[in-house]
């Protein structure tokens, strides 16, 4: 994989800031502060308003999101969060009595909530894959699909350490059973390759504020293409577009849907000030691809991994584990306050299951990870 030189150039963080925290969300980037800048004087003016421009923007973002995990722009909708594309796979996927939903303990509360309810309502029963002790999520899932696996709702990698999983080969375990696959690549897109060509998911969504650099209250979700007949969590103007073409005359109620997954798309899509600046982090996304930024980020996640594990920190195997962040369990409980003292000293992680998540991204200098080291030897020792 491409290595890519510093890119903190494109960023406003101060020197004196060390951000591990981008599995949380990354910082803006200084285009996308710029477009959010242009959009917001727009809407003070709305009568300036040109809403083709605006319908570029989403459609720009639409078929740059597709061009990263290589699906079609009409594969594409936009949602406010992951839990709502989440909710939209819920809906439209079968599950009857006996049959199974399978998730990974400790998987991220959206992916889990949703499937428990549609179980519970459907008579179905949810699996909880336990965490692997030689870190190989792929085998333990592939363990505990069968004949009564109606949907595996997984992600690329687990959310507080980065383990991963072959989601290729549990894909093809999954049409061998006749189940179906979402995938939160929330964590995942953007930072790494993703191939839907691949993977040949059902669903994947992803919430665009952390690895996509978007702005919040935004997510992109991939439908496939025999999905994309389903039924959307609400109804509007935009995703019934006789209706949409109507509304300057007689106004038509047209029960007929826009096409592709567009008509998953959730209201108010057509938005002044997040679109622009989403339009602008995909296209640098885009630009670095996610697996020059793979490239990048592996080398020092491997470093910082093999340094805290001469303290007796422990990680995911090396050949289990995401190329862009990692979570690390101490040598001890970690100390109570631990994120607060670190951003004390200007480091900045997270604190996940009782391990200390770290998540780079391409502005993290190696100044930057002496002082996560530094940092962690006086604070959790």
């Amino acid at each position: 994989m491409t290595a890519l030189a510093n890119q903190r150039h494109l960023f406003d963080i101060p020197d004196d800031v060390a951000y591990f925290n981008c599995a949380s969300r990354t910082p803006f980037l200084k285009s996308v502060v710029a477009a959010g800048d242009r959009g917001v004087r727009e809407r003070v003016t709305p009568w300036t308003w040109d809403h083709k421009t605006v319908e570029a923007q989403v459609e720009a973002v639409r078929s740059l999101f597709a061009g990263l995990i290589g699906a079609a722009p009409n594969d594409i909708a936009i949602c406010p969060a992951a839990s709502y594309g989440l909710a939209v796979a819920a809906r439209n996927l079968p599950l009857g009595r006996g049959q199974t939903v399978l998730f990974l303990e400790d998987q991220f509360p959206s992916n889990v909530f949703i499937w428990m309810e549609k179980a519970a309502a459907a008579g179905a029963t949810v699996v909880t894959v336990p965490r692997p002790a030689d870190g190989d999520w792929t085998a333990a899932v592939l363990a505990r699909i069968d004949s009564k696996t109606a949907i595996a709702a997984l992600p690329p990698c687990h959310w507080t350490d980065g383990g991963i999983l072959d989601l290729q080969t549990i894909g093809a375990a999954c049409r061998d059973a006749g189940a179906a696959l979402v995938v939160d690549a929330t964590q995942w897109a953007g930072a790494a390759p993703f191939d839907v060509a691949r993977i040949k998911p059902d669903f994947v969504v992803v919430a665009a504020y952390k690895w996509l650099c978007c702005p919040n209250g935004m997510a992109l979700m991939y439908v496939a293409p025999d999905r994309q007949d389903g039924v959307p969590l609400e109804h509007h103007d935009y995703n019934h577009p006789v209706t949409a073409a109507s509304i300057e005359g007689r106004l038509v109620y047209d029960p007929g849907y826009s096409l592709g997954a567009r008509r998953f798309d959730v209201g108010q899509t057509y938005n002044l000030v997040q679109m622009p600046m989403a339009e602008a982090a995909l296209a640098q996304v885009a630009a670095w691809t996610p697996g020059a930024v793979a490239g990048t980020l592996k080398p020092m996640i491997d470093a910082i991994a093999d340094d805290l594990a001469a303290r007796g920190f422990r990680a995911p195997p090396l050949a289990h584990r995401a190329p862009h962040f990692i979570g690390l369990a101490g040598p001890v409980d970690p100390p109570k306050g631990l994120i607060t003292a670190l951003a004390d000293t200007g480091v900045h992680a997270s604190l996940r299951c009782g391990g200390l998540r770290i998540a780079p991204h391409v502005y993290v200098s190696e100044n930057d990870v002496c002082r996560l080291s530094e940092a962690l030897a006086k604070i959790w020792a």
